[in-house]
């Protein structure tokens, strides 16, 4: 008889888009919805794929860096840049849910985990207000015991202090968690925080394959997490 081996993880931390949800489509329509009222060429899917996983802002500043043919330091320093950030966030809270999915699997991974005692946290560096929204429209809001976004605490990924509010609150040492994600940055926060990191290859990380961030393991899809508990 063969025998089982034990799921050696009492935490598991999962990146939001790219990882459990594909965003890419809706944000790229925010992102263009922007462009084309400041008069912008707007970008393809695949572009605005890689600007994808530090945060709104960020990816904000990467576009219009692009589509004005300036650097995104310039963009940064530019005084227009609040009230073009305000534009953006009116086009996103509109966009924001209408066209990202679940990937294959997410939910019955989850609920497979849940019932095996896993905590289960999200960990993102999208801000509250659209994680929020997304895990609403996907019904995942019930779905995790913390969801900590970009603007949670004073830092965000790749700096470990999320990954370390999830495992003071849960009492869980390092050895006992694991990261799930789809990017470097995901790889960096998880072995800044000294702890496992599984990586999808189905996500965003910036055009660059996935097996170059080194992690511990790369899995297909959620069903490698449903088996291994």
């Amino acid at each position: 008889m063969q025998s089982t081996i034990a799921f050696p993880y009492d935490l598991v931390m999962f990146d939001l888009d790219g990882t459990l949800v594909e965003t890419a489509p809706e944000i790229c329509d925010a992102v263009n919805d922007t462009l084309r009222y400041l008069g912008l060429p707007a970008v393809g899917q695949a572009q605005a794929e890689r600007w994808i996983g530090h945060g709104t802002h960020e990816l904000l500043i990467e576009a219009l860096a692009f589509a004005t043919g300036t650097d995104a330091t310039a963009v940064r320093g530019n005084e227009s840049l609040a009230s073009t950030a305000a534009i953006f966030d009116r086009h996103y809270q509109r966009r924001c849910g209408t066209r990202s999915r679940l990937y294959a699997g997410v939910r019955e991974a989850l609920a497979h985990l849940r019932s095996s005692g896993v905590k289960l946290a999200v960990i993102t560096n999208k801000e509250a207000r659209y994680t929020e929204t997304v895990l609403h429209v996907h019904s995942l809001q019930d779905s995790f015991d913390r969801v900590i976004s970009g603007d949670s605490l004073p830092t965000k990924k790749p700096n470990p202090a999320c990954v370390h509010a999830c495992l003071h609150e849960f009492g869980v040492p390092g050895t006992r968690a694991l990261f799930v994600g789809d990017s470097s940055i995901d790889a960096a926060t998880a072995r800044n925080a000294g702890v496992e990191v599984w990586l999808l290859p189905h996500g965003y990380n910036m055009g660059a394959p996935i097996e170059q961030c080194r992690p511990d393991r790369v899995i297909a899809d959620f069903s490698a997490l449903a088996r291994a508990a």
